[in-house]
């Protein structure tokens, strides 16, 4: 049986590339399949945000970029994260556990 997927929690979706690309340099298809393999599919990202948001990061100076040649041999860019992105990951990594933990409380959890 396989698991429902569930709703991408609005204002995450920075945290969660900032983090795939904090474990490796990798490029947008390649951070959409990631989140999805270690949700084990229950988050899926649409491409409709997921572009549009690294280049976000990017312009914020979060995430660095270059073309490269994926293993399929197309010419994709690759992001990798920066000092200030590790930073920024961080501090939402540690905004989202207070929030999580609140809500925990408030849940009975």
């Amino acid at each position: 049986m396989t698991k429902p997927t569930v709703e991408l929690v609005p204002g995450t979706l920075d945290m969660l590339i900032l983090k795939a690309v904090a474990r490796e340099v990798m490029h947008g298809f390649g951070v959409a399949r990631w989140i999805e393999r270690v949700t084990d599919d229950r988050l899926t990202v649409d491409e409709g945000a997921l572009y549009p948001a690294l280049h976000r990061l990017e312009k914020r100076g979060w995430l660095e970029a270059d073309w490269r040649m994926t293993e399929n041999k197309r010419r994709a860019k690759y992001y990798g994260l920066t000092k200030a992105g590790r930073a920024e990951l961080t501090s939402q990594i540690d905004k989202w556990e207070g929030s999580t933990w609140a809500i925990e409380k408030v849940l009975g959890g």
